[in-house]
């Protein structure tokens, strides 16, 4: 197949510089498939995104940046909290924490909120707090792991926001470890995803608890609260989430074939309409996207600046074919991609280091990311020609 161009463009002032910037046709992806021409997807959730769990391809997003009240999902850092500890050997699922009287008194049977139900001033162990916090929201539960983690629940929100931002959970903030209401306690539809995305990469085994039915502890036994897990759209996780200054709230996956999507809305004023949006914004993600290969293997997909190396410019491919998930209804749309790489890039560097990344953004405001490679080796060039590339370099990165 013949590639788009990729033109360069000048030099930014800017530690990502984005060094190609392509306005692509698609209509010959789209024929090549009989794709239809299609109508554009809209959400009723104040906050929403919807990203492929494997390529992280976004192909919905509404709102996804905006600072958001996450109420119980953010549950799901406390968790990853506790999936770390006993990853790492910290915590063991036999462990056994306490319920103080402020856990108890806050998050749990006093305070009318989700509980787990835990006796104040009893010990319950890791395996049932991780089970009354995935199935049952109990806050109790999150409380008591914050200060028997961390001292305090105030110490662990700290520790949750500083891995969190390790994570690249940029616009996040914890205030404690339930979601119960704080001003300041805050993320994004797109922090979520991101962290669900974690969850499911990183602890495998731990996710499967999330499509667990039902949980019996003591006396109670409490009903899984997220109701898409009976749907027949493959849902098997992860979280619900509900408090008046947010709105329902759901961060949401579920795995088809080969494809897995997660889904995360928010600021809908009804646990129906939460749960309606959700599956309808999934269904709509299976069925309306399909992978389109861009460019063959081998094929150069654009050309990367290089200081002080023994030639001027890098060829990039992919490792194999660059495909991307784009609209079925793809006729006619135009597709603008961006290689994105941290400029000017250094010797030496060999084939087959990852250098740089492709970005391709539909029309529909869809967007790709690929990582893109060295097509060949770069040696470091002599002391004349890294002065002179430097001299090349300072002047021209401020062209506008």
């Amino acid at each position: 197949m013949t590639s788009p161009s990729l033109p360069k463009r000048s030099m930014l002032p800017s530690r990502w510089v984005l060094l190609a910037l392509a306005v692509i046709t698609a209509w010959a992806f789209a024929s090549r498939s009989g794709l239809a021409q299609g109508t554009a997807f809209t959400t009723q959730a104040r906050q929403a995104i919807l990203i492929d769990a494997d390529t992280s391809a976004v192909l919905l997003q509404h709102n996804a940046d905006e600072l958001m009240h996450p109420a119980s999902m953010s549950k799901l850092m406390t968790l990853v909290m506790m999936f770390r500890a006993i990853k790492a050997g910290q915590l063991k699922m036999e462990d056994e924490f306490l319920m103080s009287v402020n856990a108890w008194r806050r998050g749990g049977a006093p305070s009318g909120t989700s509980a787990m139900m835990v006796p104040v001033g009893s010990k319950a162990t890791i395996s049932d707090l991780l089970q009354g916090i995935i199935v049952q929201s109990g806050n109790d539960a999150a409380i008591a792991v914050a200060e028997n983690m961390a001292g305090s629940e105030d110490a662990f929100a700290q520790l949750m926001t500083a891995y969190g931002r390790e994570l690249g959970l940029k616009s996040t903030t914890f205030k404690n470890a339930t979601g119960l209401h704080h001003a300041e306690h805050l993320t994004t539809a797109r922090d979520l995803a991101l962290l669900a995305q974690h969850i499911i990469r990183e602890y495998p085994d731990f996710y499967r608890m999330f499509a667990q039915p039902d949980f019996r502890y003591r006396k109670h036994r409490f009903v899984n609260r997220n109701p898409l897990l009976s749907a027949d759209l493959g849902v098997d996780g992860l979280k619900t989430g509900y408090i008046k200054e947010g709105g329902y709230g759901m961060v949401a996956s579920a795995k088809q074939g080969e494809r897995r999507l997660i889904v995360v809305v928010n600021g809908l004023p009804t646990a129906a309409r939460r749960r309606e949006e959700a599956a309808r914004v999934l269904e709509w993600g299976f069925r309306s996207f399909t992978e389109f290969r861009i460019f063959d293997e081998g094929e150069v997909v654009g050309r990367a600046r290089v200081w002080g190396g023994s030639q001027f410019y890098l060829p990039l491919t992919g490792d194999g074919d660059v495909s991307v998930l784009l609209p079925r209804a793809a006729a006619g749309q135009r597709l603008r991609a961006e290689i994105i790489y941290n400029s000017p890039l250094k010797p030496p560097i060999r084939k087959g280091d990852a250098v740089a990344r492709l970005r391709v953004t539909s029309a529909m405001n869809t967007t790709n990311e690929v990582p893109l490679y060295a097509a060949q080796d770069i040696a470091a060039a002599g002391t004349m020609r890294r002065g002179l590339d430097s001299l090349a370099y300072m002047a021209f990165r401020w062209i506008p």
